[in-house]
């Protein structure tokens, strides 16, 4: 007989804790009692700064069209999408632009085949094939079928061809389909620089899905993309403990497994009893000093490390002469992405809007003192700034680990650490966005619920197209 009440606890608050907390409970019903703990704020990597009493997108910018979950949170939670404000953009070598984009889409085509001949089509006919394969996972999820690794997940969308794609770069593949080296060297790693803060030797299963991010239509969440993990959260009715895990005891209890969960709040340690524990925040050690005790065997520790990043948000008049125009006026672009040049010391930069942007809103002139969020791998120093800048009022600088160094690990992490014990950040090693992460989060629900119910139909299937159609 299942049990009356299952307590169920989440590590971390971000997207991945309150995606999985609201599957979870859409799956197990009342039955599931969650904590969910989150030390710093909710909302995690998805976070804003406010510049002149108006907030601004720090991290976690912009949401693909193809985005399914993350359009059912909107429409769930009553939340809407920003309004779209044009801009252009355009690809700088540190010294002049490899790559401009007019107003106009058809001389946009004429460039990109005038420069690169048909690169760009063998690009979208790459990816577009990715993406097809992909999107897949939404057929399995609805039908309940689950992944009990990432490398399972990624068979059953694309076969060995998608697993292949996590160990081999995106150059290697892009160039094995004739997109040309000239087309690698200033397109994709312009992409890669603005996205992973990475180069063209990002697996290939990473790159396709920053490049679908990069050529598709995307959009935000108007008030800011957080309000997505707050609304969850609140729509679960989860219990909020504002205090860090530092590590998951095993015990048992009826023969069933029993997991301690200790954490450190502002009230001193504690620790509580679960039956179900998924961990959201990052178990590399570069990422957490996280322990795991009575595990038999013991749970492995996590290889690879992940790339440091820096956003400044800047609030100052742009030096357009450093990018060739001595008059600010004539300055066209709203985002300027960078291609991988030693002396380059940033990513991407763009000119940002507010999370609430109002009918009259316009973005500024590019003679008019705005708002730029910069992306850059270190801190940007005051002569840095100068160059960038002519001058400016304020600088928030923002550093994180934003994502794995992809270069850095040989094999994709578990997502069963134990019986009822999942970890879901792993997928992030795969390709990193909001909607893998929400994808993983619907996964994770699945694969407890369906293990819960030892409904193992339900779990690493063979053949699911197949099974899928005759479903329907």
């Amino acid at each position: 007989r299942p049990r009356p009440s299952l307590p169920a606890a989440v590590v971390g608050a971000g997207l991945g804790g309150s995606a999985v907390a609201y599957f979870l409970q859409q799956h197990f019903g009342p039955q599931v009692q969650l904590d969910v703990y989150e030390p710093v704020g909710v909302g995690g990597r998805l976070a804003t700064v406010t510049v002149n009493k108006q907030q601004y997108e720090s991290r976690g910018a912009s949401i693909h069209a193809l985005s399914l979950h993350m359009q059912d949170f909107v429409k769930i939670l009553g939340l809407k999408h920003r309004r779209e404000v044009a801009g252009k953009s355009a690809i700088f070598s540190g010294e002049h632009f490899v790559l401009e984009e007019t107003d106009w889409y058809l001389l946009n085509l004429f460039r990109l085949w005038w420069h690169y001949g048909i690169s760009f089509l063998r690009l979208q006919m790459w990816v577009e094939e990715v993406m097809e394969k992909f999107m897949r996972i939404y057929k399995y999820q609805a039908h309940g079928y689950a992944f009990s690794s990432l490398e399972e997940l990624l068979r059953s969308l694309g076969g060995d061809a998608f697993i292949n794609m996590t160990q081999r770069s995106v150059a290697e593949s892009l160039l094995e389909v004739g997109v040309t080296q000239r087309f690698v060297d200033d397109v994709i790693a312009a992409v890669l620089r603005s996205s992973y803060g990475q180069s063209v030797l990002v697996p290939a299963f990473a790159g396709a899905m920053s490049l679908a991010g990069a050529q598709g239509s995307t959009w935000a969440v108007e008030g800011g993309n957080k309000l997505v993990c707050s609304g969850l959260l609140k729509l679960t009715k989860a219990n909020i403990i504002p205090a860090r895990v530092t590590g998951i005891s095993l015990h048992s209890s009826e023969g069933r497994a029993l997991y301690q969960v200790h954490y450190e709040g502002s009230e001193g340690q504690g620790s509580a009893f679960y039956d179900m524990v998924v961990v959201t925040t990052p178990l590399h050690p570069s990422r957490s000093n996280f322990t795991f005790e009575n595990f038999e065997p013991p749970i492995p520790d996590f290889p690879g490390a992940f790339q440091p990043s820096v956003t400044s948000v800047v609030h100052g008049y742009l030096n357009s002469s450093y990018f060739g125009f001595p008059d600010p006026k004539l300055f066209p672009f709203a985002s300027i992405l960078t291609t991988d040049t030693p002396d380059l010391f940033f990513n991407a930069m763009d000119n940002i809007c507010p999370v609430n942007i109002s009918a009259a809103f316009r973005r500024k002139q590019p003679q008019e003192a705005a708002v730029w969020r910069v992306l850059s791998q270190q801190p940007l120093d005051k002569q840095q700034l100068k160059t960038l800048f002519r001058s400016y009022y304020s600088v928030q600088v923002t550093e994180w680990q934003a994502y794995p160094r992809y270069d850095a690990a040989k094999s994709l992490p578990p997502i069963v650490l134990h019986e009822n014990l999942f970890y879901l950040s792993g997928v992030e090693w795969v390709a990193s966005s909001m909607e893998m992460i929400a994808v993983a989060a619907k996964n994770v629900a699945l694969l407890a619920y369906n293990r819960w119910h030892q409904d193992l139909e339900k779990i690493d299937q063979k053949d699911l197209m197949h099974k899928v159609k005759t479903e329907l």
